[in-house]
């Protein structure tokens, strides 16, 4: 019986649908995470067939020895992962330690976690990048910028997401940027490219071919939903555009990708672009080895008639998928901001989506930042349904004049 490491098994909230379906492929499913065992979802504890606890998973040697203790009562680890792009350094880490080779090993981490490096794997694959910088000195920006004209993005060049991400539009933003960066902290400068966020989603077995293929569409950047408190939308395509489909397999065979989920990032042109392409034209953004975040993994099944928990999971215990192909739609995720008066409440939109409705959650607050706080998921057959739905969920109520009333008693009060 193959044994299955799963770090940080209960966060994602959803993940614990990857253990169970391990499970139902008669693995050994051996947790490891920080949680107290007796706060686990009833469905996570049922899905592991044992589970170690340490004080921090940030704590090496603790998690070390939770590996070495599956080890010495179930004998050697098939495979090791959490899933999550946070962990994937300390995944390879203990791959190397424990001498498990069904994964990236530390030696392939430069490539898949620094922006810097991605570029050149990015051309490997014959896909355009927006040209960059590594951020030095105030100078040396000012000469990049020249080249490229203003604005200018700038994140760190090791990152997770969107975070700390920032669009810089004069030459005040960036001395303030410079200014107040984290120390120490390498960040990538890109030129801006006009564009809307498509990408590539696969479940990759361990010969580097797919064996699930989605993609999603983000209507708003996540760095402006970030940085602006914006709402959140992005939906799961019915049909996966051929040209992303090229892409992502030749990203998958540059960057070497074998038995993993992946969530890769392009850029589709809004207009011409010199240096990168034609209107429509698709190049890189970065690649993201693990799902797409949040409650993506569930939006692909809606969309696909599917289940990529047990796609992943039929990948690591047999290297190939028994679920069958089902009808598509598209997804949409719509998250709502806190504080923002729209239209349709929350009891209206329910009330006339309720076919189209599959999940309605409030968002944790670790989480909203990039997702809002209060989200709906739907279905739908067609693009106009789709955009009819965001214009039904996003509206806003005008704001209203202040009272004649109010108006007259400032101007007595004027007078």
């Amino acid at each position: 019986m193959k044994n299955v490491v799963f770090l940080s098994p209960n966060f994602p909230v959803n993940y614990w649908q990857f253990c169970r379906e391990l499970k139902n492929n008669g693995l050994n499913v051996l947790g490891i995470g920080d949680q107290p065992y007796d706060e686990l979802l009833p469905e996570l504890k049922d899905s592991l067939t044992e589970y170690y606890k340490v004080g921090s998973l940030e704590d090496y040697e603790a998690v070390y020895r939770a590996v070495a203790y599956f080890i010495f009562h179930y004998g050697r680890i098939d495979f090791l992962e959490s899933n999550n792009e946070y962990w994937l350094e300390r995944d390879a880490q203990l791959r190397a330690d424990f001498h498990i080779t069904s994964g990236f090993q530390p030696k392939d981490m430069p490539r898949v976690k620094y922006k810097s490096r991605m570029k050149e794997f990015y051309a490997k694959a014959g896909i355009p990048a927006a040209r960059w910088h590594i951020v030095d000195d105030l100078k040396g920006c000012r000469d990049f910028i020249k080249k490229v004209g203003w604005p200018v993005v700038v994140k760190p060049d090791n990152g997770v997401g969107a975070s700390d991400t920032h669009k810089l539009s004069s030459d005040l933003e960036l001395q303030e940027f410079l200014k107040t960066k984290r120390e120490g902290e390498p960040y990538i400068m890109e030129e801006f490219v006009r564009a809307t966020v498509n990408s590539y989603d696969a479940v990759i077995d361990s010969h580097g071919k797919p064996m699930f293929e989605t993609g999603n569409v983000t209507v708003l950047s996540i760095m402006d939903i970030v940085n602006n408190d914006d709402n959140s939308i992005y939906y799961i395509v019915k049909d996966l555009p051929e040209d992303t489909r090229r892409a992502g397999r030749a990203a998958v065979k540059a960057f070497g990708v074998k038995s993993r989920f992946v969530h890769f990032e392009f850029f589709r042109l809004d207009e011409d672009q010199e240096g990168l392409g034609k209107k429509g034209d698709v190049v890189s953004l970065e690649v993201n080895m693990r799902p797409c975040g949040g409650f993506s993994p569930d939006m692909m099944n809606f969309a696909n008639s599917t289940n990529v928990y047990k796609i992943w999971a039929d990948m690591v215990a047999f290297d190939r998928s028994t679920v069958p192909e089902g009808e598509h739609a598209f997804c949409a995720y719509a998250g709502r901001r806190d504080g923002k008066d729209f239209v349709l409440s929350h009891e209206e939109l329910l009330s006339k989506y309720a076919k189209q409705m599959r999940m309605v959650e409030r968002i944790p607050d670790v989480m909203a930042g990039a997702m809002g706080n209060q989200m709906y998921v739907a279905v739908f057959p067609t693009q106009e349904e789709l955009d009819a739905f965001y214009l039904d969920v996003l509206r806003e109520k005008e704001p209203q004049p202040a009272p004649q009333e109010d108006k007259k008693a400032g101007d007595e009060a004027k007078k």
